[in-house]
């Protein structure tokens, strides 16, 4: 499984590692990153895969939304197949 995985929300220490943290516990892959600030605001966009016979896309998906209600950041997951399908519109 492959899906695209954005954080935004105001800059602060350790948003990558508790993202990447999280990934690496529930034996997700980041295959491509990027980040940025803008105004103060923390931006990051990545590609995470993962093997489905190990863990489920909701799994995932709940993992992140927790982590962010704990931080206070804006934490959305996509599968690969919709984010592209919506690109091409």
């Amino acid at each position: 499984m492959k899906a695209v995985i954005t954080v935004i929300g105001h800059d602060q220490i350790g948003i990558v590692a508790k993202v990447s943290q999280l990934l690496a516990t529930l034996k997700v892959n980041i295959t491509d990153i990027s980040q940025t600030l803008m105004s103060g605001d923390f931006t990051m966009m990545l590609m995470g895969e993962w093997d489905d016979a190990v863990v489920d896309f909701d799994k995932v998906k709940q993992g992140l939304s927790d982590l962010g209600t704990e931080t206070g950041l804006d934490i959305h997951i996509q599968r690969q197949e919709l984010f592209d399908a919506i690109q091409k519109l």
